[in-house]
């Protein structure tokens, strides 16, 4: 059965995330990350998406967009990922899916959500383990938005509505690392994003 999907609509956000079937690593390397970096750039770019915050990790990857047209958001997973699938296959000589099923999407519609789901995507590398702060993780948009790289995957005008200097979006990042808490209610919605 389908999984359910939410109305697309100018204006709208979107949390896309999906994993490797049965953990399968869908990035090796950084040729990996990098070649489907570089496809989410040219769609972002042809359908005038809004990139918020993204995170790609060996296992998983997690991105949060808003459709800012007419083009559907959903067409944005569906083209890299389907377009990485094949390079994949190609260059591993892979048969078949590389995803656990069809990517999963909420549609964020709480201002409160966004910020805390912003952390929570950028704070995956240090949850999960493979580095000890969050600018040590070069495949998510964290250190543009703290700028410490000049990124193009990023909408800089929403970072600086929310938050003042990247010091504080530093701070807020780093205080839900030392403390793994999160309202109430934004952890049980993300821990719903990931039944």
């Amino acid at each position: 059965m389908p999984l359910p999907r939410p109305p697309y609509l100018p204006g709208n956000y979107y949390h896309f995330y999906n994993r490797g079937r049965s953990r399968l690593s869908i990035f090796h390397d950084e040729q990996d990350f990098m070649t489907a970096l570089r496809k989410m750039n040219e769609y972002v770019k042809k359908f005038s998406f809004a990139m918020i915050a993204y995170c790609l990790e060996p296992n998983h990857y997690h991105f949060l967009t808003r459709q800012d047209g007419e083009p559907e958001a959903r067409l944005l997973p569906q083209r890299v990922f389907n377009g990485y699938s094949k390079i994949y296959n190609n260059r591993y000589k892979h048969a078949g899916t590389i995803f656990e099923g069809e990517y999963r999407v909420k549609l964020v519609d709480s201002d409160r959500y966004l910020s805390h789901l912003c952390r929570y995507i950028h704070a995956n590398p240090v949850k999960d383990g493979f580095v000890q702060h969050p600018e040590d993780w070069p495949y998510s948009n964290y250190r543009d938005w703290i700028g410490l790289r000049n990124g193009v995957l990023l909408d800089r005008p929403f970072i600086q509505q929310r938050f003042a200097t990247p010091e504080a979006y530093k701070s807020y990042v780093a205080h839900y690392l030392r403390h793994r808490q999160l309202p109430v209610a934004v952890e049980k919605f993300l821990a719903e994003l990931m039944e």
